[in-house]
């Protein structure tokens, strides 16, 4: 059973989700960062992700479509602000089907007794942004990503 949480309080302008993983942070890491496994789990289990592009380090970027069964295509992107492997990356997140509307995303891992315990803190520009992508079913897509991420992980450790 997953042990996914999701913390919205009112007023604010983050999203804080942790989770642990039954893997060392170094394997996480790399499941989280390295393009061969990325498109493996990022998104939902209806979808294809294609990864354009992951250069996780300082100064780098990333780019990932998502394909939809109808064919529908939706693109995200952003840059590298930081990356110390296997301890944290930091990025900007934007949906390019809305554009303008930026977050930056700090994810860390810590390894405790053989597992990783995720955390990352999403911090948007606006509380309704923040509220845009709580409506929009994100934590329905993160869900599916998560178990699709446990799953790989498995296969990795």
């Amino acid at each position: 059973m997953s042990d996914l949480t999701v913390i919205v309080e009112p007023g604010r302008h983050d999203i804080v989700v942790t989770r642990s993983f039954d893997a060392p942070r170094d394997v996480v890491y790399k499941a989280m960062t390295e393009p061969e496994y990325l498109a493996r789990w990022w998104g939902l289990k209806e979808s294809e992700t294609v990864i354009d592009r992951a250069d996780v380090r300082p100064g780098g970027s990333w780019r990932f479509v998502e394909r939809m069964p109808d064919g529908q295509e939706h693109g995200f992107h952003g840059v590298v602000h930081d990356a110390v492997a296997p301890e944290r990356f930091v990025w900007t997140f934007e949906y390019e089907g809305m554009p303008g509307h930026v977050c930056l995303e700090t994810t860390t891992l810590e390894e405790r007794d053989g597992r990783t315990l995720y955390t990352s803190v999403t911090v948007f520009q606006t509380v309704e942004d923040r509220e845009g992508m709580v409506q929009s079913g994100m934590e329905y897509g993160l869900r599916q990503s998560m178990e699709a991420l446990d799953e790989l992980l498995a296969t990795m450790a």
